[in-house]
């Protein structure tokens, strides 16, 4: 018989999509007083993977990661999800999102990201929001 017990703390990250009009410091100005201390922002790179955010988002997005300092409980994702909305909703424009933010949960055996959208592999949690099982640590590396 298996005996229940709390998982380890996660490293917060979020994934962004920036579109060219958002100013990106008041972008992670707002991320700071939600997500709390960032210890990681990764450089810019052009999406140019998927045209599917172009008819909300526009064209000329950049990708970015930023990590959080402060490790929290596996079971905040659902929150964390419903903090990005929050975030996305202030910079909207004409009702359109101009920034897409991913939350997810790093651990030493995966990453697992928030996300409103139901697909196979993905769990749902509670209040619209889906686990999603993004990498696996194994053999030395993520998956």
């Amino acid at each position: 018989m298996s005996e229940l017990k709390e998982p380890k703390p996660a490293k917060v990250i979020t994934g962004l999509l920036i579109s060219p009009s958002v100013n990106q410091q008041e972008c992670f100005e707002m991320l700071f007083r939600h997500f709390g201390d960032i210890d990681f922002i990764s450089e810019s790179i052009q999406f140019d993977y998927s045209k599917y955010y172009e008819p909300e988002m526009g064209t000329g997005l950049k990708r970015r990661f930023v990590a959080y300092k402060d490790l929290r409980r596996q079971d905040d994702l659902v929150s964390l999800k419903l903090l990005a909305m929050e975030i996305e909703d202030r910079f909207k424009e004409q009702g359109k999102r101009r920034l897409n933010v991913d939350p997810g949960l790093v651990t030493l055996e995966r990453l697992v990201l928030a996300t409103g959208k139901n697909y196979t592999h993905r769990i749902y949690l509670r209040t619209g929001v889906f686990a999603d099982l993004t990498l696996v640590f194994k053999k030395g590396t993520y998956i």
